[in-house]
């Protein structure tokens, strides 16, 4: 394979295309995608600086170090996700420019035309772009919150085969005999590898969309019997306050007619205060989400915990309404949890829900101070077990690309939510 300056630029737009669609920034989308053209951009110039002033044998073993790094180094800086999984994220872009090389290499190694390497490259590298938007992101990004442990290993394999296609095995796939047989066999064994890798992510996807939709189920008919529930305590309630409003207005009467105003006034006062108590509490309209505010602020009062709720929801949400019943669901239960640590007078929890701009929720709870949060700004599990409804949480946001902080502050403890 004929490589030249035109090679290695077309593997540094490769290469930063694919680690810009892999790594979830925390930058807005359009500011991601600038960063990205800069870094480009930049390194473009810089290669092509490089290539013309030292040669082409020196630039080519130095070529990790001015364009990985680089990447490595500006991606990490923005990415949502830190450590092994980044790497992990990192070294797959840097394996598929590989893979798209050696592809070129054989092309023109088989055929002897230098003119079949740049369309056999493009076509491709453009697999491989597809591939990764379409099956390889949306896989990645659902797996990384319930993969936590394994990366490590994963990204030795990756680092393993770096190391051995670009300085172990000397010259290029179609240039060297040696290179044009052992750097493809490597990598088809590599793709092999990569190929259980995706399969075992998948199954970790199952499992955990099988999971998702049992809590889903089980959400729903918990709503169901909550209202019914609900609605038979109230219907019995009101039942019991219409038996006795006939005694209480014979009552009033007497007393108008003994010339006792007042009295009869508080006795009706109180009588239309015990009413107001014995009607259903509603919410919003959704009724699996109005079952979860339901039931959850009625623990929540049974074990003395001080509720504010705000809550303006709209009749058609933006979102699927289980999924986001599940996150109240999982909010309200750690907060429930973290205000028993505290003397009753002192548990208080405010919840807040707005539709308008978009569809906006704060949950807070008073703490003990107790509560920690990790690099990535979110809460650390105390407990072996603990922490799946802040996964879960973290899932639905990446899912519906919604903006997810937590926040500590003078014996408070916030989640808030922006659709």
């Amino acid at each position: 394979m004929v490589v030249n300056l035109p090679i290695f630029l077309f593997f540094t737009v490769e290469g930063v295309l694919l680690m810009a669609l892999l790594v979830p920034s925390r930058l807005p989308g359009w500011r991601h995608w600038l960063l990205s053209g800069c870094l480009l951009a930049a390194l473009l110039a810089g290669n092509t600086v490089l290539y013309r002033a030292m040669g082409r044998d020196w630039f080519t073993r130095h070529y990790p170090l001015f364009s990985h790094l680089p990447a490595l180094l500006v991606f990490a800086a923005t990415s949502r996700w830190r450590g092994w999984q980044l790497l992990f994220q990192l070294l797959t872009a840097v394996m598929f420019c590989l893979l798209t090389a050696h592809i070129g290499g054989l092309a023109y190694g088989l055929t002897g035309w230098t003119w079949t390497i740049g369309p056999v490259m493009a076509i491709s590298a453009a697999a491989l772009v597809w591939f990764t938007v379409r099956h390889l992101r949306p896989l990645l990004w659902r797996v990384f919150p319930q993969l936590r442990r394994g990366w490590g290993l994963l990204c030795l394999l990756l680092a393993g085969y770096y190391g051995i296609v670009i300085y172990l095995i000397p010259g290029f796939v179609g240039e060297v005999p040696t290179s044009t047989i052992l750097k493809p066999t490597i990598s088809l064994l590599m793709v092999g590898v990569y190929v259980v890798m995706v399969l075992l992510f998948s199954s970790i996807q199952r499992e955990e969309e099988q999971r998702h939709n049992a809590d889903l189920f089980a959400l729903r008919l918990s709503a169901v019997q909550e209202r019914m529930e609900a609605n038979r305590l109230a219907e019995e309630a009101l039942r019991i306050e219409r038996h006795d409003l006939r005694h209480r207005l014979q009552t009033a009467a007497e007393l108008v007619a003994r010339g006792s105003r007042q009295e009869a006034l508080d006795l009706l006062s109180a009588a239309r205060e015990r009413l107001d108590e014995a009607k259903l509490e509603r919410y919003c309209a959704s009724p699996v989400l109005d079952a979860v505010f339901t039931s959850y602020f009625r623990q929540a009062r049974q074990q003395g915990v001080r509720v504010e709720a705000e809550i303006s929801l709209p009749e058609r949400l933006p979102v699927d309404e289980a999924e986001l019943a599940i996150v109240f669901a999982n909010s309200l239960e750690n907060a429930i949890h973290a205000c028993l640590a505290l003397p009753e007078p002192s548990r208080r929890i405010r919840c807040k829900v707005i539709c308008r701009p978009g569809l906006m929720f704060a949950l807070e709870n008073a703490c003990d101070g107790t509560a920690r949060l990790d690099s990535r700004g979110l809460p650390v599990a105390d407990r072996r077990g603990h922490g799946l409804g802040t996964r879960s949480i973290t899932a639905f946001c990446e899912k519906y690309g919604a903006l997810c902080t937590y926040r500590l502050s003078e014996g408070w403890f916030s989640l808030r939510v922006v659709l």
